[in-house]
């Protein structure tokens, strides 16, 4: 385990972000297969399989207190999922991320303990409306609603994961929570996706849940066990643009001067929200004991 103290917590968020931006990219044929709610349930389902092999949880280790924090994780995680990517089907993938990114953003906020750091949700916000440019008349609402819902659900994530990642080893508590992302998801996954599943859409939608939820949640959760809530969403500020840019590689979703301004300013005002580093050692890991890579210099600044 000493080899893994000396990994940077950042370059775990780092390759989840990239995890995260690459499966959303590609989610988008699966979309029009089966539609944006049955993407989400199927790559969710994949994923609770995947997990609960690997992991094994044991349903024992489950304490009263743990239950309403471990449901609402899995719901707010299916949740975030079926909006972000119902907001997919309706605007690019780089305002989407954008969009979605003030949940993380506000909470990044809130939590920092300082007022200046409550107005760059709004600098945020001035980005978003630079990338959906609604003086041009073509904004698609439903599509900017869905997004926005999915940072509600991103911003209740981050908070919970981190609870969660304190209470459970490893990964045992996405093995608990991710099944119950995939049965929150398949109220309206199923009705979508019926009649359309075949041997072909399942091995797409296994490959999908290996690069979102598997590896980033994965990821995301070492990551929160050794980091602030806050370091971890100043860090996430580069998502947006990460975003962009695989739109444009992948789906070849072309920004144009104004987006790339807001893009821009999104990121800058994600930065600078929070400054902060590591969680107090009393807090990084379960029941008191302290986490690995204390001993690291802080994240940023």
């Amino acid at each position: 385990m000493k080899g893994a103290t000396r990994i940077p917590p950042w370059s775990y968020a780092v390759l989840a972000m990239f995890s995260v931006q690459l499966g959303s990219a590609l989610s988008v044929g699966l979309i029009d297969q089966v539609g944006a709610a049955g993407t989400a349930w199927l790559r969710l389902s994949m994923g609770a399989v995947l997990f609960i092999l690997i992991a094994r949880p044991r349903l024992s280790a489950i304490r009263r207190a743990d239950i309403v924090p471990l449901l609402t994780l899995g719901v707010a995680t299916g949740l975030m999922t079926v909006f972000f990517l119902a907001a997919l089907e309706r605007i690019p993938l780089g305002t989407a991320v954008a969009i979605e990114f003030l949940g993380p953003l506000t909470v990044a906020a809130v939590r920092s303990g300082s007022r200046r750091a409550l107005v760059w949700p709004l600098v945020a916000f001035v980005g978003v409306v630079l990338l959906t440019e609604p003086w041009l008349g073509e904004i698609d609402l439903l599509g900017v609603l869905f997004a926005a819902l999915a940072g509600i659900g991103w911003g209740t994530y981050i908070l919970y994961t981190q609870r969660i990642g304190d209470r459970f080893d490893g990964i045992q508590g996405l093995a608990l929570t991710i099944p119950v992302a995939a049965l929150a998801a398949a109220v309206v996954g199923v009705p979508q996706a019926w009649g359309q599943i075949d041997g072909t859409v399942l091995l797409v939608a296994l490959g999908l849940a290996v690069l979102l939820p598997v590896l980033p949640f994965a990821l995301e959760m070492l990551a929160l066990r050794r980091m602030t809530h806050t370091a971890f969403g100043t860090l996430m500020s580069v998502e947006p643009a990460i975003g962009l840019i695989l739109g444009l590689l992948i789906l070849a979703q072309s920004p144009s001067i104004v987006q790339l301004v807001g893009i821009a300013i999104v990121v800058t005002a994600g930065a600078a929200a929070q400054r902060g580093g590591r969680r107090p050692v009393e807090a990084g890991g379960r029941d008191g004991e302290r986490s690995d890579g204390d001993e690291l210099p802080e994240l940023i600044g």
